[in-house]
């Protein structure tokens, strides 16, 4: 099925071939993709596991389609061919926890040593910008799926990249994001222990804002 852009562009989730250099491939025996799962569905997984013990309610956002173009290959069945989306999305999750609300994009990529820019959509950047500054927590969990390592970036991170993509480099480095955010170890239940990771980075935000007061 193809979908389109409100500007009548197609969608497209393609990314640059991942590069040569070769990086070691952490341990892939308890990754949730040996399992058969995508990273979406370990993502949905995970909140389900959250909501159910009362630790935190978030979930996927619906993205508006209008549809366009319909086949009925038989009277009980109908199959959608083209679809538009009737606005840009924002992020792909929200929610709250512990009185935090939480905005965050889930993104992934074959590529070995960064992660591609254009992975990411502009309306996407300012939204989780704007979350920041009404107080909100806006982060990406990051799937390089080549090497079954993921991570928890703040959206800063992604905002300065963002910012400065055509007169710098267009991808954010591997050796940034290790030093810069928080690696997930996947696990079984729930399969991306996201929760773990920000609670990290919530007590690294109130350490820095009593040491600046």
């Amino acid at each position: 099925m193809r979908f389109n852009y409100p500007n009548g562009t197609t969608y497209s989730n393609s990314e640059p071939n991942p590069q040569k250099k070769q990086v070691k491939k952490a341990s892939p025996t308890h990754t949730f993709a040996n399992r058969g799962m995508t990273f979406e569905e370990a993502i949905n997984q995970s909140n389900e596991y959250y909501r159910e013990r009362q630790i935190a309610l978030v979930h996927k956002k619906p993205t508006p389609i209008q549809i366009v173009k319909v086949d009925y290959p038989s009277r009980s069945a109908a199959v959608i061919r083209e679809a538009y989306f009737k606005q840009a999305s924002t992020t792909d999750y929200n929610g709250v926890y512990e009185g935090y609300h939480l905005d965050f994009e889930a993104k992934e990529t074959k590529n070995k040593t960064s992660f591609p820019l254009n992975n990411f959509h502009e309306h996407q950047v300012n939204h989780m910008k704007a979350c920041t500054e009404h107080g909100g927590i806006a982060f990406v969990l990051l799937w390089f799926s080549s090497l079954k390592r993921c991570f928890f970036i703040e959206s800063d991170l992604v905002i300065t990249f963002w910012k400065n993509k055509e007169q710098n480099r267009k991808s954010i480095p591997l050796p940034l994001i290790e030093e810069q955010g928080i690696e997930i170890h996947t696990g079984f239940n729930p399969r991306i222990p996201y929760i773990t990771a920000l609670r990290t980075h919530i007590e690294k935000e109130t350490h820095n804002h009593a040491k600046r007061h």
